[in-house]
């Protein structure tokens, strides 16, 4: 008697295992939803991306969505010959370059004189850390101060007075009871020793830094994706 075929058929893959072209090709098909997952797995590159050409942080949130906002439009330009994060990238850049341009046109043309409340209003702006920056520069100081707190005793004293306290070279060797030369030479010492040590922490760290976080990822893809819903792109083409 013949067996039953129990095979069973193999179920679909998740979303999460397709690759990128298979996703670019179910979004060209209409499932236009789908362009969340490519948004979301690159958008910590893409992020990197524009924040090396364009420093300020919100513009660098409308750099990435009207970079992913013209790869939607234009999907139908992405060739398999090459991959969808370095599509992406160049997007990315080509978006940059040119918000910097057009800032720097802007510049040009900017009054200088008599509107020195705006300039004072964005100079203010401007220097307001956000918490993000805020947090960085906590465990930057953190690890100035361990890297400080391991130098030699002669060599720490001399830099907390003369780098972090602010004395002359002067006064530091006159508060210690040695010569400027000596006050000088320790200073370089210290400092070449909390480079090497600072650059060991940080070199271990560094691809770590500038990490697009959770809530900022969500805001950007929200909006991408309200903007493709509502119709102000048109379908890949």
């Amino acid at each position: 008697m013949d067996m039953p075929n129990l095979a069973v058929e193999p179920a679909a893959s998740p979303v999460s295992a397709l690759s990128d072209s298979d996703i670019v090709r179910r979004v060209r098909a209409g499932e236009h939803a789908l362009f969340e997952v490519l948004m979301r797995r690159h958008n910590q590159r893409v992020y990197r991306t524009a924040r090396a050409v364009v420093k300020d942080e919100t513009e660098v949130e409308d750099v990435m969505q009207q970079a992913y906002i013209n790869a939607f439009t234009h999907l139908r330009q992405f060739e398999d010959r090459s991959e969808f994060s370095t599509w992406m990238t160049r997007i990315t850049l080509n978006e940059a370059f040119a918000r910097r341009q057009k800032r720097q046109r802007a510049a040009v043309f900017a009054p200088r004189a008599g509107d020195e409340s705006g300039a004072l209003m964005e100079t203010i702006e401007s220097t307001q850390p956000d918490p993000e920056r805020q947090a960085y520069a906590q465990e930057l100081r953190r690890v100035l101060e361990q890297a400080v707190d391991e130098l030699p005793d002669n060599y720490r004293v001399v830099f907390m007075l003369r780098d972090v306290e602010g004395l002359s070279t002067s006064e530091t060797g006159a508060g210690l009871g040695i010569g400027e030369e000596a006050v000088k030479t320790r200073l370089h010492r210290a400092r070449a020793m909390i480079r090497r040590s600072v650059s060991a922490r940080i070199g271990a760290v560094s691809a770590g830094a500038f990490q697009f976080q959770a809530p900022r990822c969500d805001r950007v893809v929200a909006k991408v994706l309200e903007s493709i819903q509502a119709g102000s792109s048109a379908d890949p083409t």
